[in-house]
């Protein structure tokens, strides 16, 4: 196992230094899950809660999430994100919402926490607005699906 790329000679938390790398094309693909009752997912669906159409707003939430992860994940780098896109798939029996974020840029380090981030936000904002319907909303298997570019190349979830 190669070292803790976030981690200094002295133990210490430390920003990776890109400067050398290259800039490439890159992308990455994550997806969260949110189960809420079936007639909740139904309102949802219909745009028939009080806050308004809660998956256009999940989705905005998303995308503007994905482009300030630098302000909120301590080490992340700033990058100049060129695309990012949010796709809801409903299952009206299981009462769920699964929820696929992509994210892309050309720069020197990779996209996965803009894309993982982008479905998490996108997550918590179909909660905070289908909440007063149904308290008991799980947010779950939030995971990287696939990434491209950089040094490392392709990777996909077995």
């Amino acid at each position: 196992m190669s070292a803790l790329s976030h981690i200094d000679e002295n133990g210490r938390a430390a920003m990776v230094d890109v400067s050398a790398k290259g800039e490439t094309a890159r992308s990455a693909t994550a997806r969260g899950l949110v189960t809420m009752k079936p007639e909740v997912l139904a309102l949802v669906a219909a745009g028939g809660l009080p806050k308004g159409d809660v998956l256009a707003t999940a989705r905005i939430a998303g995308i503007m999430a994905a482009k300030r992860v630098d302000t909120l994940i301590p080490l992340c780098h700033g990058l100049p994100i060129s695309f990012v896109g949010i796709d809801f798939a409903l299952d009206a029996g299981a009462g769920t919402v699964t929820i696929t974020a992509t994210a892309k840029t050309t720069a020197k380090t990779g996209v996965e926490m803009e894309a993982l981030t982008a479905a998490s936000i996108a997550a918590l904002t179909i909660y905070d607005m289908a909440k007063a319907a149904d308290k008991g909303i799980v947010i779950s298997d939030l995971r990287l699906l696939a990434k491209s570019g950089g040094k490392s190349g392709d990777w996909t979830a077995p």
